[in-house]
């Protein structure tokens, strides 16, 4: 896919990424920006193209259209009177690969040029050689003097000898053998066994002339034997190599570049303009361009296909590549600037901290090209070289996605956070001068106070770098079970332990008050001393403390530690505010959010418990959920909506049996 580089018009475009970040308009001024590049051969609206084009048909003779017009209309007429006649007996439908076969685009060959220049009237070399001599006869009869007579009366017998008519063929086709050629035409399918049975099906009990004979016809070893060949073909992947070669044109030195535009594969660059220069803006990452090596940033475009493009602006090249297809030949003048070496070369994957859509982003260079994710959503970031506009996949979705999409890089995406977090703390009529927040669950913003007007990159959420991990048999992940009062977690915990105590354990606690007569030290509690456990907590050993009574509590991460050195998974219900310490350590934990249901759901689940809560408590309850998902959610693994109780323990169960038959994110440096 080739797409423009375009703001406005054919002028010069800078290539400030930041547009008006960088000057006095922002995202919150409501200015839009047009994209700076567009796509060419994807249409409008679509990320991927998802349909083959059809293949440039080849000129065909007046004659050859009048008796494919007949044909056609022969074939009408046969159609009405069978139907008059209800002799239908074949129903298309009846297959489903024959009615979806139906659906798609009519596709026709390429003419022969060799036969075509041999047709008797056709518009080869002999229709054009007697359109000349017809000419020169018009032009004899109309002059008077004897000399001019006598000239083209040369003229016609050369043109008449049998030497001059041969070489004038071959020059014919020699030329033609040297015009840019179209692929061969892409298969409608490559089941065409499987269809033929299917046909075969249908025509079991029709009586029909026509029937009949296609089904003897179907059922002959030769065309079994060709269809069986026609399969093998269709299955493989037909695409030329691409070809480069240096010439020289108007006293300059240019590459002359042969692409195959073949299936639904894009070229996968993007163009811009220079005055009336085209220039290649920008090679995608899955693009016949990135594979073939032969397209760099920075060449300038001459022709496509020997149609001139100097001059041109972005939307006349996005008009022109749109109906060309097959081979593509491109002149250039190569780029003059050094090929600076890859930001990084290999891919990084990396968890988004916040949602992205390309089309509400004024600042994206290509809409087209830009690639929509949501928070929570695993990146493959597989080109860095533009440090503003990353390149990526989104996990699972390689398969599908041929082109790589653009995304906001890191340092970019932290630069217009802060400043509109700086414009909202700025604007006086702010309503509690903080940043706007939106997410899938809730459309309305969300206004979060801010304690100062100056923030540091590490602030703001953008991505964090992940990598795959497979917990060992011997050491299981703790699970950190999350979320607000009344939301089921502390009965999820509670209920895994009692049904699978061989497998599920909670960690031991510290404390500073006196044992009880029948507890004992390291089984119930942790029984230390006050000044040790200040010492400990000083020291970070803590996930989280807090004091009760006039006594201290806390989890330790030791005692997380020697339950997972039993080979037992530890289970932890946990306050927010001790997921960073739990996540900085190195304990690897999968962090559930267990959130409420509906407000009315709720009301009857805990009606069921004898409880009768307020309407202003439920409201509160959701309300925290809610702002515990925002300040926290980068740290869920995953959530439960806690809507059935039953539901909700057996799916907490299936997450975690899953640890242990597949991979999962967690940050890299985990595993450093």
């Amino acid at each position: 896919m080739i797409t423009s580089h375009q703001n406005g018009g054919p002028g010069y475009v800078t290539e400030d990424p930041m547009g008006p970040v960088n000057g006095t308009e922002g995202p919150g001024s409501g200015a839009k920006l047009q994209q700076r590049e567009r796509a060419v051969d994807v249409p409008p609206g679509d990320r991927v193209v998802g349909t083959v084009s059809s293949m440039v048909q080849g000129s065909r003779s007046s004659a050859q259209m009048e008796r494919m017009q007949q044909y056609q209309e022969e074939l009408r007429r046969k159609r009405e009177e069978d139907a008059n006649k209800g002799k239908h007996e074949i129903h298309l439908n009846a297959s489903l690969r024959l009615k979806k076969l139906a659906q798609n685009p009519a596709k026709t060959g390429i003419d022969n040029p060799t036969f075509e220049a041999l047709q008797v009237g056709g518009e080869g070399p002999g229709r054009v050689l007697e359109d000349l001599l017809e000419a020169l006869r018009r032009v004899q009869s109309c002059l008077v003097d004897t000399q001019s007579q006598a000239d083209v009366a040369l003229v016609l017998g050369m043109l008449h000898k049998e030497d001059f008519q041969s070489a004038f063929t071959i020059h014919s086709a020699v030329t033609q053998q040297m015009q840019p050629r179209c692929s061969p035409p892409l298969p409608l399918t490559s089941q065409a066994q499987g269809l033929c049975l299917e046909v075969q099906y249908i025509l079991q009990s029709t009586q029909h002339k026509e029937g009949v004979e296609l089904s003897n016809l179907l059922t002959t070893p030769h065309l079994q034997a060709l269809i069986q060949a026609h399969d093998r073909v269709a299955e493989q992947e037909l695409e030329p190599d691409p070809e480069e070669s240096v010439i020289q044109y108007m006293g300059e030195t240019v590459k002359l570049v042969r692409l195959e535009k073949a299936g639904d594969m894009p070229l996968g660059a993007t163009v811009r303009n220079e005055m009336d220069s085209v220039v290649v803006s920008r090679v995608v990452k899955g693009g016949t361009a990135e594979r073939s090596g032969l397209l760099a940033e920075g060449d300038e475009i001459l022709q496509i296909n020997g149609v001139p493009v100097r001059g041109k602006n972005v939307n006349e090249v996005h008009d022109l590549l749109t109906e060309m297809h097959g081979t593509l030949t491109f002149l250039l003048i190569p780029s003059s600037q050094k090929k600076t070496p890859p930001h990084r070369e290999t891919v990084m994957h990396v968890r988004a901290y916040f949602n992205y859509d390309p089309s509400d982003d004024p600042y994206v260079p290509c809409r087209e090209l830009g690639l929509s994710f949501r928070k929570g959503d695993i990146l493959h970031i597989i080109s860095q070289d533009d440090p503003n506009w990353w390149q990526a996949y989104r996990e699972g979705d390689e398969d599908n996605q041929p082109l790589a999409g653009l995304v906001p890089g890191k340092s970019f995406q932290q630069q217009r956070e802060a400043m509109k977090k700086t414009i909202v703390d700025r604007n006086p009529d702010s309503p509690g001068k903080g940043i706007t927040i939106y997410t899938a669950h809730k459309p309305q913003p969300l206004y979060l106070p801010l304690s100062r007007p100056d923030y540091s990159a590490d602030d703001i959420l953008t991505y964090d770098e992940m990598a795959l991990y497979h917990q060992p048999a011997s050491r299981k992940r703790p699970i950190a079970l999350i979320g607000p009062p009344n939301s089921g977690q502390d009965e999820l915990r509670r209920r895994l332990l009692s049904i699978q105590p061989d497998r599920f354990a909670s960690a031991v606690p510290h404390t500073t008050r006196s044992p009880r007569i029948h507890e004992k030290n390291g089984r119930e509690y942790h029984f230390v001393n006050r000044l040790a456990f200040e010492t400990d907590d000083a020291a970070g050993k803590f996930i989280e403390s807090g004091e009760y009574d006039r006594n201290l509590y806390g989890t330790s991460s030791d005692s997380v530690r020697q339950v997972i050195n039993s080979g037992r998974i530890c289970l932890l219900c946990l306050h927010t505010k001790s997921l960073r310490v739990l996540w900085s350590s190195n304990l690897k934990p999968y962090v559930i959010f267990i959130a409420p249901p509906s407000q009315e759901r709720l009301r009857t689940l805990l009606a069921k418990d004898g409880k009768n809560p307020k309407p202003e408590e439920l409201k509160e309850l959701m309300e925290k959920a809610w702002e515990m998902e925002q300040a926290y959610g980068h740290l869920f693994d995953t959530a439960i909506v806690n809507s059935e109780p039953e539901t909700a323990f057996h799916e907490l169960l299936r997450l975690i049996d899953k640890l242990d038959t597949e991979p999962q994110w967690v940050p890299s440096s985990w595993l450093c």
